[in-house]
């Protein structure tokens, strides 16, 4: 749920006031927030057990494939683009170990793929919002995974178009199959339902 609606504007002053709004309330409130062109983004439910346990499978079966120095963190902190307005907090992301020091939200430009579980309770978030979001920022591949449905897709090379970068490619797939992250493939088998 949208709870900023966007002709709050995009400058950085609009961007800042947000942003001190969400660690503001972050603490008091039930779920997660973030920010998007569209303002604050409000998903009212904190994960259950079946969505943190898909991001920690996904998380644990990409990190014995991939090669010392890479990581692929559950949790916080949140990928910020300042300039573009944007704070989102992935469930899982593919990044080097070296960009994950220092303190602060990563920066975006350092995420190699964002993985997203989507929520039963507002998974448009997931399919559009962030769909609209991840080329913005220019994280070259973006998954979903859909426990509603046990299926979901990988979409990867940005491209300009009239509304913005969107992703060009996009491979579905259905849970039982292996599925492609970048340069890595992992078993999607036994992932939860919801």
């Amino acid at each position: 749920m949208t709870i900023a609606p966007d002709h709050v504007g995009h400058d950085g002053l609009h961007y800042q006031a947000m942003r001190d709004v969400v660690e503001q309330i972050q603490e008091s409130v039930p779920g997660k927030l973030e920010i998007t062109r569209e303002g604050i983004v409000h998903d009212m439910m904190s994960p259950g057990k079946p969505h943190e346990l898909t991001a920690f499978r996904i998380s644990r079966r990409l990190e014995k494939v991939m090669p010392d120095g890479m990581a692929a963190p559950t949790g916080t902190p949140d990928v910020e683009g300042v300039n573009e307005g944007i704070l989102r907090h992935p469930d899982v992301m593919v990044i080097r170990e070296e960009d994950m020091e220092g303190e602060g939200s990563f920066d975006p430009r350092t995420v190699v793929a964002a993985i997203e579980v989507v929520s039963r309770s507002n998974p448009d978030n997931d399919w559009v919002g962030k769909m609209r979001d991840y080329p913005l920022l220019g994280i070259p591949v973006y998954a979903i995974f859909d426990p509603r449905k046990g299926e979901g897709a990988v979409f990867s090379g940005i491209h300009k178009t009239p509304s913005g970068p969107r992703y060009a490619m996009r491979k579905d797939f259905v849970y039982g199959e292996d599925v492609t992250i970048g340069d890595w493939t992992i078993s999607t088998e036994n992932l939860p339902r919801y």
